[in-house]
């Protein structure tokens, strides 16, 4: 009994005295001198990084990347156009080294979203306005196209929304449905998910319009799974919608646009705090900022603090493991930016430490090993 609990232990200590994780992210390749993937080893102690590894190779605008749940596999949208594909990658978390498994063409232009799991890959494309589901095969590599889903309509702002622009696919926690944000329609789909089915494995079961010209781009589910929250990239509404019952039922309409703000939005990424009583969402366009939101029992979201993110551009953000910082990829200024948050208020500080990198948009936090 004493070997045991000794064993205990050790094993509990060094879970606890776990400091370093990999941070993940995918770079654009035709701004600036960018590699593609990058892995950087982080402290979440004493916020020191370096570079791991980065992807070689002809890599084009991986934006978006996904890790499969296992550790083992990262899948990339190659953003260009009608000329986009989609990437498998091995993924050796100890020395952050990825290795390319296979391609394949995305059957829709500029790819801006990923998902993942045991058994299919799906994106979102931006440009085409449509879904792509992949087969995932048994050893990590894209196998052939399921399906592809292509949207129809358009919104009041022709500049933006002229025609369907798919912009990202999210699952439901139970995994049923897949949730899919199109900026171009003004519409939040859900598509029931058959993760099995060989040809249909998403079978489209309702659909949510949000205000007229607001362009639904991100969405995030309380850690609870009750309620949904809908950032609108073109004028900065922050949306949430009870689905206690398996419907969503809008419950209040805020906005992450500054007070007497006359600039343009450029609303970006949502995420919330691991406890569920904090919600964040960036800003970008003439805004930079990133909004931090207490969220009550109810649901219903009070505005507690507005910051500039130290950069320009802000894309995707991420939370550390430990919940005690922000990480901000700001893509027009080449620099990766680090906020604490204090886990009681939910404000954040500025720490004045930053990543310099070429056009960082996503950031993903992984074990390494």
């Amino acid at each position: 009994m004493k070997i045991i609990k000794a064993v205990l232990l050790l094993v509990f200590m060094n879970a606890a005295a776990q400091t370093n994780y990999n941070l993940v992210i995918g770079t654009y390749t035709n701004a600036c001198e960018s590699k593609g993937i990058y892995v950087y080893d982080f402290n979440i102690n004493t916020l020191d990084f370096k570079e791991k590894a980065a992807t070689t190779g002809n890599i084009v605008n991986p934006s978006y990347v996904s890790v499969s749940a296992d550790n083992k596999f990262l899948y990339a949208v190659n953003e260009d156009g009608k000329k986009s594909t989609v990437s498998a990658f091995e993924y050796n978390a100890d020395k952050g080294k990825l290795s390319l498994l296979n391609k394949k063409d995305a059957e829709g232009a500029d790819p801006c979203y990923i998902i993942n799991d045991d058994k299919n890959v799906i994106t979102a494309n931006y440009s085409s306005g449509s879904i792509t589901v992949f087969e995932k095969k048994a050893d990590g590599s894209l196998g052939e196209v399921k399906q592809v889903i292509k949207h129809t309509g358009s919104g009041p702002d022709k500049s933006r929304q002229e025609a369907p622009h798919v912009h990202m696919v999210h699952f439901s926690p139970d995994k049923k449905y897949v949730f899919v944000n199109d900026l171009g329609t003004d519409k939040m789909y859900r598509y029931t998910y058959d993760a099995n089915n060989k040809k249909e494995v998403l079978k489209l079961k309702d659909a949510t319009s949000v205000k007229a010209g607001s362009g639904p781009r991100h969405l995030v589910f309380n850690p609870n799974g009750v309620f949904v929250y809908v950032l609108q990239e073109l004028d900065g509404t922050l949306t949430a919608f009870n689905y206690g019952n398996d419907k969503l039922e809008k419950i209040q309409e805020a906005t992450v646009a500054p007070e007497d703000f006359n600039g343009k939005n450029g609303s970006a990424d949502i995420h919330f705090s691991k406890d569920g009583k904090f919600l964040y969402a960036t800003n970008r366009m003439d805004a930079n900022t990133i909004s931090v939101f207490k969220v009550h029992a109810n649901g219903m979201l009070e505005a507690v603090q507005q910051i500039s993110t130290q950069g320009a551009g802000p894309r995707n953000f991420t939370i550390d493991p430990t919940d005690n910082y922000i990480l901000v990829a700001n893509q027009n200024t080449n620099n990766i930016t680090i906020f604490k948050r204090d886990k009681t208020t939910g404000m954040l500080t500025y720490t004045g430490k930053e990543i310099k990198l070429c056009s960082p948009v996503c950031l993903v936090f992984t074990p390494n090993k």
